[in-house]
């Protein structure tokens, strides 16, 4: 066979189709259309099937569909080049009329930092990339547009705190003088006393100063709120329609929330979800929120709102007089703290919170768990805890109420949790730190691949359809939907335009083998036990990889990994990764992956694409033959 690369005649120009084959691509394709490999026989009938619809009658083969007959090369070409020849399943589409809390919704953790939680920049670009990807719930975590101590008194959002380091150093460490730090106080008094946002000023400028956006007791540097929220309003609906949810983690005082509110109603007019008369009632469906941006905030009531504002302006301790003027200064200085203490979460900010409602974690059984439009926030170490001690409670509640789970703030290196283990709980909105590719976000993109972001949960899971009230029952995850054995070999024949390591620029020192990791369900998740690792994200629960070979066009031989009789597997929650990598001393380092859902893996001979260690799409594929059984 000759070296020179063959330039299939496509079936359609799709992105992810071939331009060229290989030369040892090429010979298993030859070898497969000569019945040497012959197709296994349902994707001989797809084959014809496909021929059927996209060739003109005259040029389809009239025989019979057999795995005996030989093909027409151009033929199967055609096909194997095509969609139909893509080793992953297109995503049905999706039934939308559910309530929201029946669907799995691709989320972002810190979705601002471009690097690790400690040190990297924060970039208004890192929103749009994500929404671009098919991201629908995005946080933003706000603070003082300066700082002062006051600001973030009382002002952190639950059990987020927890997990920050060290206070973020200012960009100014310059004192203001006694005389303006006395005129500011007097007008944040007079501001409070009335219920008005004080008139922020910055240090240096006649500007206002306004919200800024960055990650809390670290050095990563900050991006405008206001700039943030005009690049989501941009990229917001660009590749979907479906709703976005704005997780706000707020850090910011009283006037300052104040100012977030103006910004958000003037940066997302006609896109923001009005208060509906039964929102207490019931959740809405994907479908009746279309170009609609959800703010998921700190809910605080009413009644609650009024109180602070009644408390921040009534002294609380009562002095005797005195003759003493210096004792009289002493109850006015009393009075002014009183007096500007900031309130957790305003009202108007709080009233934005519409079908997403942050309550606080108390328990289960608390009555916040049955309010319809609460979402509760828990900590990846948390719901583990929760998952220990209430098992069946906890994914009986998520059935029917929404959960969003986040990474532990040790994970400075924005490393992430194992989201599969997470969405076997049932959790809608698992936040994952985009900001690495490991194999958190390697199994998110098998999950989402080809959606919009949402995902309707397999039946077993789904709540109420109504979204009605619904009690938390004992039904576990091991009772709601089967689990089966599999057994699964997957050949690996040969690959092409395999992309580099990072960095690497020399395609003869490359010596890629592929590692095969399938990610299934563990015992301990279904009997409320434990679970190793406590839900990190690690390697798959079972593993094997290739020989290493030389070069970006290597031929494996039809070398064949096995998994056999995997017990306790469910399709939908199981994924199949493969990792291409280069065999060093040392690491060795991430050249190509692909993730794919094992209910969407198809069965024969197909084409595995690629995408590089940054996430991006490239040319990069393995042709395999896939076996598969669930019994």
């Amino acid at each position: 066979m000759s070296n020179q690369r063959i330039v299939p005649i496509l079936a359609s120009s799709t992105s992810s189709a071939p331009q060229s084959l290989s030369p040892a691509i090429l010979t298993y394709l030859s070898s497969i259309a000569s019945n040497k490999l012959p197709l296994p026989y349902d994707q001989v009938q797809e084959l014809h099937s496909y021929l059927s619809t996209t060739s003109k009658p005259q040029d389809v083969h009239t025989q019979k569909p057999s795995h005996e007959t030989p093909l027409d090369l151009h033929q199967l070409l055609q096909y194997i080049t095509s969609g139909q020849g893509d080793a992953m399943i297109p995503l049905e589409e999706q039934d939308l009329s559910y309530p929201l809390s029946n669907y799995f919704i691709n989320s972002s953790h810190n979705t601002y930092l471009t690097g690790n939680q400690l040190y990297s920049e924060s970039s208004t670009d890192a929103y749009k990339n994500a929404l671009l990807r098919a991201c629908r719930c995005i946080e933003i975590d706000v603070w003082d547009g300066e700082s002062k101590s006051s600001s973030t008194e009382d002002n952190e959002e639950g059990e987020e705190k927890k997990h920050r380091f060290r206070p973020h150093f200012p960009h100014s460490f310059r004192k203001h003088s006694s005389s303006k730090d006395e005129q500011t106080a007097k007008t944040s008094a007079a501001a409070e006393s009335l219920s008005l946002p004080t008139p922020w000023m910055s240090a240096s400028t006649a500007a206002r100063a306004e919200p800024r956006v960055l990650h809390g007791y670290t050095l990563t540097k900050e991006v405008p709120f206001r700039d943030v929220c005009i690049a989501i309003r941009d990229a917001a609906f660009v590749t979907s329609d479906l709703p976005i949810i704005v997780s706000l983690e707020v850090h910011a005082g009283r006037e300052q929330q104040e100012i977030m509110v103006e910004i958000m109603e003037q940066a997302w007019k006609g896109l923001l979800v009005r208060p509906a008369v039964d929102e207490d009632e019931q959740l809405p469906s994907p479908a009746e929120l279309l170009r609609k941006i959800l703010v998921k905030v700190k809910y605080v009531a009413p009644e609650k709102v009024t109180a602070k504002v009644a408390k921040a302006t009534k002294p609380s301790v009562q002095r005797k007089k005195s003759a003493s003027s210096s004792s009289s200064s002493e109850n006015q200085g009393a009075e002014s703290k009183v007096k500007t203490k900031k309130s957790s979460i305003i009202g108007p900010l709080s009233a934005m919170g519409v079908y997403t409602r942050s309550y606080h974690f108390k328990d289960l059984s608390s009555p916040e768990a049955t309010v319809p439009c609460h979402i509760f926030s828990l900590s990846e170490k948390k719901l583990m805890t929760v998952h220990e001690s209430h098992g069946p409670s906890l994914f009986s509640h998520n059935r029917n109420y929404m959960m969003r789970a986040f990474p532990s703030g040790t994970r400075v290196s924005s490393s992430n949790l194992d989201p599969a283990v997470f969405w076997r709980k049932g959790v809608q909105i698992v936040a994952l730190n985009f900001q690495k590719y490991d194999a958190g976000v390697m199994l998110n993109a098998g999950m989402f691949a080809g959606s919009a972001g949402w995902v309707l949960k397999p039946k077993g899971y789904r709540g109420n359809r109504q979204g009605q009230h619904a009690a938390v029952s004992e039904e576990s995850q091991s009772d709601a939907i089967i689990h089966r054995t599999l057994s699964l070999s997957i050949e690996f024949l040969a690959a092409q335009d395999l992309p580099l390591p990072t960095g690497d620029r020399k395609p003869k020192g490359f010596n890629p083998y592929v590692k095969c990791e399938l990610h299934v369900e563990s015992f301990e998740e279904r009997t409320g036990e434990a679970i190793e690792g406590g839900g990190k994200s690690k390697d798959g629960e079972y593993k094997h990889k290739t020989k290493t070979h030389r070069g970006t066009e290597p031929d494996f031989g039809s070398e064949a990994v096995h998994f056999s009789d995997v017990p306790g597997v469910v399709d939908s929650f199981s994924f199949v990764r493969f990792k291409v990598q280069d065999d060093e001393i040392g690491t060795d380092d991430l050249a190509a992956w692909a993730c794919i859902r094992l209910d969407r893996l198809k069965c024969g001979y197909r084409f595995i694409h690629l995408l590089d260690a940054e996430g991006e799409v490239s040319r990069g594929m393995l042709l395999v033959k896939v076996k598969k059984s669930l019994s």
